[in-house]
């Protein structure tokens, strides 16, 4: 199996020669001898690295969500890094006057909150707008056997964690995504996607014998992954999400939780391919630094049975059942309904009523706006 990166490079891309070159990258981007992106193009005799342009988490993946990412100059390679999640998220034709061509090497997780995507789509309308050319380096999608779910977002809900009509699980390459971002909504830029060799759509990332590099500081595992698209919900809520702790999104939890309680009606709910085990931590950082918490670890125990959008719905109802918990809100607005493309999810759960079936309900209100997502994803299926 070849990424997107390797077939480049092996290719020796006769036409990039001579040509100023911007990389939009983050420590995902490696080969599968640990080779780093940056370094593989810097030190390529025949390409020229002008610039490099950092994402949430900065191009080294040294700074933690949310926190502004300033432009500086990267120590290892002297070049300038310059922002793309300031004060302006956007790639604009004044940032690459002085380029000819931007290449987009980074490892997606498969899930529509997850904010690299978005400065693809978003390194795709400068580059048009710009009149100059992208390039994107395709990767796996480390979650591509789980099925495509969840609503597809209202456009007054979009936003840097959900946009461009994607489900929660959109089962998408990033070079998939490029190309549906480019011609489905009409941008038209100069787009080329690198394929990779040998990778299937059933392939979970290990089976495509890559060593896993954490995307984002709280993305340490490919477990992590997997349970991300159901339990980043808990970010919308004064529940701590495992931030500060070595589990993030496995850990769930806050101090008014009785951990033994709420892992025992967690497991009676019988949800397929995980367990919850009661857990106390402290997070280090964010929300309940410093404090003890109770609460659950989601474990993984069959992956190929999993519905993490069920498994994070079914936690979000029986956690509101402790009257402690509450949504949290963001400049005047409820986080969780941009995490959750609508304001359903949360109306629903705060009226804590009978909440039986409630996953049922909210699937039954996604299945004709995501039959028709398919219908679309499918042109630009590229395995």
């Amino acid at each position: 199996m070849k990424l997107g990166l390797e077939v480049l490079l092996e290719d020796g891309y006769p036409s990039l020669k001579g040509s100023r070159i911007g990389l939009i990258t983050n420590p995902s981007g490696i080969d599968h001898q640990l080779r780093s992106t940056i370094d593989l193009i810097h030190n390529h005799p025949d390409l020229n690295l002008k610039v490099l342009f950092g994402p949430e988490h900065g191009v080294r993946g040294d700074i933690q969500a949310g926190v502004k990412v300033e432009d500086i100059i990267d120590e290892k390679t002297g070049l300038l890094m310059k922002s793309l999640y300031g004060e302006n998220k956007h790639l604009t034709p004044e940032m690459i006057e002085d380029l000819d061509v931007i290449i987009y090497d980074m490892q997606d997780v498969g899930a529509r909150f997850y904010t690299i995507i978005y400065t693809l789509a978003y390194a795709i309308e400068g580059v048009k707008a710009a009149g100059k050319k992208i390039i994107v380096l395709d990767r796996p999608n480390p979650i591509s056997p789980l099925e495509v779910v969840g609503n597809i977002i209202s456009e007054q809900f979009t936003s840097f964690v959900g946009g461009y009509g994607l489900p929660i699980i959109h089962g998408m390459t990033v070079g998939e995504l490029a190309q549906y971002f480019n011609q489905y909504f009409a941008i038209n830029a100069d787009l080329e996607v690198i394929k990779m060799e040998g990778w299937k759509r059933e392939m979970w990332y290990d089976e495509a014998q890559l060593p896993w590099i954490y995307p984002s500081p709280n993305m340490p595992t490919l477990e992590t992954a997997i349970l991300y698209p159901g339990t980043c919900f808990f970010e919308g809520t004064n529940l701590s999400e495992g931030r500060g702790t070595t589990k993030p999104f496995e850990l769930i939890g806050a101090p008014w939780i009785n951990a033994r309680d709420w892992a025992d009606e967690l497991n009676s709910l019988g949800l397929a391919g995980v367990g919850f085990r009661p857990v106390y931590f402290s997070p280090s950082f964010s929300k309940h630094q410093g404090e003890q918490v109770e609460g659950v670890q989601v474990h993984v125990l069959d992956r190929d049975k999993i519905n993490p959008l069920q498994v994070g719905i079914e936690m979000l109802i029986t956690a509101f059942k402790y009257p402690k918990t509450d949504w949290l809100t963001f400049k005047e607005h409820y986080f969780i309904d941009k995490l959750a493309g609508g304001d359903r999810l949360r109306q629903v759960i705060s009226k804590r009523e009978d909440l039986t079936s409630l996953y049922s309900y909210f699937k039954s209100t996604w299945d004709q706006p995501l039959s028709t997502f398919l219908k679309i994803r499918d042109k630009y299926l590229l395995y």
